[in-house]
């Protein structure tokens, strides 16, 4: 019988965050068994907590939104997909501000950080989403399918004009070691003619090419250059791991996805939460 699992000790991250520009620091705390994954704001008065469910996102432009209440966080997908991967049931993330570290734009710093902090089974027993049947989620040219299978699979194919290499494919059995050695590092992306209108939503205020790839003219400018030909759909990739965890608890289903994003991602989590309860 697979049991829960926790961190060992606290792991901290500090760093910028993306869309608020502010300096973030982010506590991951051990947490007992069966509380699942939270979201606590410490610098609000007290400390009010989101629990990590589908059912109380708010918003998913350029990102994952969840919030009860005051307790307001953006941007929670990283975290989640590391979470995730690392099969982390019960955790307290502490915030002291409403959005995380943005790092270098993936997942890799916050996975290092679990890893680090050390992971230690609990007394009771793993608790799993499976598929009974298929869902579909058809939004016209983005589309998810999530079907049953015995572990964790993802298909993406992902799109986007003036990319040098177009459509881009990728498909992995998610585990901790495959996610960290395929899909951890993948940054997040924007195309350059979008930056204007996110500025003006008041967005990526601490964007850099320090953690962001941009889509450009028929190139992809990034720091230190890609880290995989076809970085995109596996960034992608990425997303879909932690948005789905907003189920509420491990996922062994196998999905596929075709020109994803966060709302068909959260829409996707939502049904499977529905067919849950």
């Amino acid at each position: 019988m697979e049991k829960q699992r926790t961190l060992k000790k606290t792991a901290v991250l500090s760093g910028i965050a993306l869309h608020t520009g502010a300096r973030a620091t982010l506590r991951i705390q051990p947490a007992d068994a069966d509380s699942g994954i939270r979201f606590r704001r410490i610098d609000l008065p007290g400390q009010p907590e989101v629990t990590a469910l589908a059912s109380n996102v708010v918003d998913v432009r350029r990102g994952t939104t969840i919030a009860s209440g005051n307790a307001v966080v953006y941007t929670v997908e990283h975290i989640m997909a590391a979470l995730h991967a690392c099969q982390i049931d019960n955790a307290v993330v502490e915030m002291d501000g409403q959005e995380a570290p943005i790092v270098d734009g993936s997942a890799l710093p916050y996975l290092e950080m679990i890893i680090e902090a050390g992971i230690i089974e609990q007394d009771a027993e793993a608790k799993y989403w499976t598929a009974k049947a298929p869902i579909v989620v058809d939004e016209g040219d983005t589309k998810m399918v999530i079907y049953p299978s015995d572990k964790l699979e993802v298909s993406c194919l992902t799109s986007f004009s003036g990319v040098p290499y177009d459509p881009q494919y990728f498909s992995l059995t998610v585990t901790q070691e495959s996610f960290r050695e395929q899909i951890a590092s993948a940054r997040t992306f924007v195309a350059y003619r979008d930056l204007e209108q996110l500025l003006a939503m008041g967005l990526v205020k601490g964007g850099s090419l320090d953690s962001a790839a941009i889509i450009h003219d028929g190139a992809i400018i990034c720091k230190d250059g890609l880290r995989f030909k076809n970085e995109i759909v596996r960034h992608k990739m990425l997303d879909i791991i932690g948005d789905i965890f907003l189920v509420g608890c491990r996922v062994k289903a196998s999905i596929i996805a075709i020109k994803p994003g966060h709302p068909v991602n959260v829409k996707l989590a939502g049904a499977m939460l529905e067919a849950r309860s």
